[in-house]
C-alpha cells in the first residue's frame, strides 16, 4: 500500500484521495448549515405524492450518466445527496446507494455510447465507433426495468416495516437519519439561504458541464476528477459562509468532515495495491497465457462466454475499463477471429465483464469510497446487491 504512492498509479491515488477529502468536507458544511436540508425539502415537496416516480427518474438519470458518458468515479459526490434524499423520503441508505452508485454502474455496464469501454474497445477492434447501438439500447432498457422493480419493491418493504432494512440497526443509532422532513421549514427559507442555494447551484452547473464535456474534450478528461472535487469544495464552503451567521462553525464543520472521511485514504491505498502486486508479480501474465490456451479449439459460444469471464477476472485486479481494453483486446481479438466470434460480440462480452462487477469487488476504489460515505458495510452491500 505504501509503494503505490510513488508507483505508476501515484497520481491517481493522490487525486482520488484529495477528491474524497474535498467532497467529504463540502457535504459536511452543506449539512451543518442547513442548505442540503432546505434543497431536499423543496424536492420532497414537489414530489411528496409521487415519490416512486422520483425514485425511478433519479435512477434513470444516473444510469444514463454511465451508459452515455461513461461516468462512474465522478458520481461519488452525488452519493451523499441521494442518501439524504432517501432518508427524507422514508427509506434507507441502501435505496440511496441503489439509485446513485448501483444505477450508474449498471448504466456503465449496459453501455450505449460509453467512450471508456465501448469506444476504446471498438477502436481497438477496428469497428465503426459506437456501432451496434440498437442492440445495446434494449439491453439498457431491460437492465433499467430490473433495477427499477428491485428498488421499488425494497423501498415499499422497508416503508411497511422499517425493521426489515438490512441497515436498520446501524441507522437507528445514527443521529439525523430516518427523521421526517419538515416541509414548512423549506417555505420559510431566509434570503441568505436563497443566495447560498443559488451559489451552490452555479457550481453544480459547472460540475455538470465538466461531466458532460469530459468524454468529448481530451484535456478535460484528465482534469475531470480534481475539477469536480474543487467545484464541490468551493461551492459548498462558499454556500455555508453565505448562509451561516457563524463563520467559525462553517470552518469547524469543514474540518470535521475531512477528518471523518480521512480513513478512506487507507482503503484506497489497499485497493490500488492489488493491481500493483499482480502486475509486478507476473500473475497477470499467467492469467492471460492460460486464457490464450483455453481458446484453442473452443466453439464460438464458449469463447464469447470465456471473454466475459476473463474480463470479470481481470476486473478484480484492474478497475479501469479503458486500461483493461488496451491490455486484453489485442490478445482476445485475434483469438476471437480464429474461433468465429464476431468482433462486435467480443466487444460486448468484454464490456459486460468489465462493468457489472464494478460494484461487486472490494478492490474497486469507487465502491470503497461510496460505502465509506454511508453506514453500509461491504458484507451488507454484497448481500443486498
Amino acid at each position: 500500500p505504501v509503494e503505490v504512492l510513488w508507483g505508476e498509479d501515484s497520481t491517481l491515488v493522490i487525486v482520488i484521495s484529495l477528491f474524497v477529502l474535498m467532497v467529504g468536507g463540502a457535504f459536511a458544511v452543506l449539512e451543518s448549515s442547513g442548505i442540503l436540508r432546505s434543497a431536499l425539502g423543496g424536492i420532497v415537496r414537489r414530489f411528496e405524492d409521487r415519490k416512486y416516480t422520483l425514485l425511478l427518474l433519479i435512477t434513470l438519470f444516473f444510469m444514463a450518466l454511465g451508459a452515455f458518458f461513461g461516468i462512474f468515479e465522478e458520481m461519488v459526490p452525488l452519493v451523499p445527496l441521494a442518501i439524504s434524499l432517501s432518508y427524507y423520503l422514508g427509506w434507507d441508505a441502501l435505496v440511496g446507494l441503489g439509485m446513485s452508485l448501483l444505477a450508474t454502474n449498471l448504466g456503465f455496464s449496459a453501455a450505449i455510447t460509453n467512450p471508456f469501454t465501448i469506444g476504446v474497445a471498438q477502436e481497438l477492434a477496428g469497428l465503426p465507433l459506437f456501432s451496434g447501438t440498437w442492440l445495446r439500447v434494449p439491453i439498457f432498457l431491460l437492465i433499467y426495468a430490473a433495477l427499477g422493480v428491485f428498488l421499488v419493491r425494497y423501498a415499499k418493504r422497508i416503508e411497511r416495516s422499517p425493521e426489515s432494512s438490512l441497515v436498520y440497526a446501524e441507522e437507528r443509532d445514527l443521529p439525523g437519519t430516518r427523521q421526517a422532513l419538515d416541509l414548512g421549514q423549506e417555505l420559510e427559507r431566509t434570503p441568505a439561504m436563497g443566495r447560498a442555494t443559488a451559489w451552490f447551484g452555479i457550481f453544480l452547473a459547472l460540475i455538470a458541464a465538466v461531466l458532460v464535456g469530459a468524454p468529448l474534450v481530451s484535456f478535460l478528461a484528465d482534469l475531470a476528477l480534481p475539477l469536480v472535487g474543487l467545484f464541490f469544495l468551493v461551492g459548498g464552503v462558499g454556500a455555508g459562509l453565505i448562509a451561516s451567521p457563524e463563520k467559525k462553525a462553517v470552518w469547524k464543520a469543514l474540518g470535521e468532515g475531512i477528518v471523518g472521511i480521512a480513513p478512506g485514504f487507507i482503503l484506497i491505498l489497499m485497493a490500488v495495491s492489488i493491481k500493483h502486486i499482480v502486475i509486478n508479480g507476473g500473475i497477470l501474465d499467467t492469467v492471460l497465457h492460460w486464457a490464450a490456451g483455453a481458446f484453442q479449439g473452443a466453439d464460438p459460444f464458449f469463447s464469447a462466454v470465456l471473454i466475459y469471464f476473463l474480463a470479470l477476472l481481470i476486473e478484480f485486479f484492474i478497475a479501469s475499463g479503458s486500461a483493461k481494453a488496451f491490455l486484453l483486446m489485442p490478445i482476445l481479438l485475434p483469438l476471437a477471429d480464429l474461433v468465429g466470434v464476431t468482433r462486435q460480440v467480443a466487444v460486448t462480452a468484454y464490456c459486460f465483464g468489465d462493468g457489472f462487477s464494478n460494484t461487486l469487488y472490494p478492490t474497486n476504489p469507487v465502491l470503497l469510497i461510496a460505502l465509506g460515505l454511508t453506514v453500509v458495510a461491504y458484507p451488507k452491500w454484497l448481500r443486498w446487491t
